[in-house]
């Protein structure tokens, strides 16, 4: 369904375009749906469940539309004249800004209506209009590009924090694949078969970071050149490496510790990663990994692998724990 040309002018309603969509729809295929959920791009911070609640809400509250928004707290004043005047509290008595009445600034992010209320009204919101009530960090809306950097900040910052809060509880230890995690999974060959890979520096510091925990760490691959090894002797892990199953000696690296699989953190890219991603506690996946194992994973890290994904993971367990950690002993 394309909007016409005259309903996509800088000066257009949303309204018109929203009036626009229930003509089509009655004309085309004699529909007409029971409510409208209307969502403004400019208003793109939200939380997962935010947009169910707001129905939820809407639905129990017998309301006619619906709109979101956040406490307004302020102490707020408008022009009269050549002076001001205050008009949501009066001076003369200030009130602490905790002690205001209920009031709301409408965020621009959800609206939910019954079709009934935009056919007669021309607007939005009319009827019985209730409220949905968003955090102040989700009422951001973009207006400039310094708005545009705000959000993008704040959307990434939620992220973190739910990556953060998708690990265990208690971290009984760390496995890392190596192939595609330490490395960006290509592999540099010389004219005698001589192969090497390229590693992130920032992995080692960030590893040293975490060992300082006391969480035990290991890689376990079914590669067996000895790079493998010898990278992972420098960044003083430890290393299991030729495996057939890595699954199975993730179970014995477990059982030998006494460790139950549901405190443990796996990390991998690969098809080959599947088992071992889906028997622990949280299965963490780099952000070019295979398609089919990131549906499997309960974090994607924002980098690829050998382009920081390490670390990453090593700032999230910190950031989980509480820091800060001093490193011991060599970094990189």
């Amino acid at each position: 369904m394309y909007r016409p040309a005259a309903l996509a002018t800088d000066t257009a309603t949303s309204e018109s375009a929203l009036l626009h969509v229930i003509e089509v729809l009655e004309r085309e295929q004699a529909y007409r749906p029971d409510l409208i959920v209307f969502l403004q791009c400019t208003s793109p911070i939200r939380k997962a469940d935010d947009i169910d609640r707001a129905i939820e809400h809407f639905i129990e509250s017998g309301a006619d539309s619906l709109f979101s928004a956040t406490r307004s707290k302020g102490l707020l004043w408008r022009s009269a004249g050549p002076w001001a005047e205050s008009f949501n509290y009066d001076f003369r008595h200030r009130k602490r800004e905790q002690d205001m009445e209920d009031e709301w600034r409408e965020n621009g992010s959800i609206y939910v209506f019954k079709p009934w209320v935009l056919l007669q009204e021309h607007n939005r919101l009319g009827g019985k209009i209730a409220v949905h009530k968003m955090d102040y960090w989700s009422s951001f809306q973009v207006d400039s590009p310094e708005d545009l950097d705000l959000c993008d900040w704040i959307l990434r910052r939620q992220g973190q924090r739910a990556r953060v809060a998708a690990l265990p509880a208690t971290i009984g230890a760390v496995v890392f694949d190596f192939d595609g995690v330490f490395t960006d999974n290509r592999v540099l060959v010389s004219q005698d078969g001589a192969e090497t890979v390229i590693c992130n520096r920032s992995d080692g510091l960030g590893l040293d970071y975490l060992r300082a925990t006391g969480i035990p760490l290991v890689v376990l691959s079914t590669e067996t050149n000895p790079v493998v090894a010898a990278r992972c002797r420098k960044v003083q892990l430890e290393c299991c490496q030729g495996l057939a199953d890595k699954a199975e000696e993730l179970r014995a690296f477990a059982a030998k510790r006494g460790l139950s699989l549901s405190d443990v953190i796996y990390v991998g890219n690969d098809l080959n990663d599947r088992d071992c991603l889906t028997s622990v506690g949280c299965g963490i996946v780099v952000a070019d990994a295979y398609p089919d194992v990131r549906a499997l994973a309960h974090i994607v890290l924002e980098h690829q692998g050998g382009c920081g994904a390490v670390r990453e993971v090593c700032d999230l367990i910190l950031e989980k724990l509480g820091g800060p950690w001093s490193p011991k002993g060599r970094t990189c």
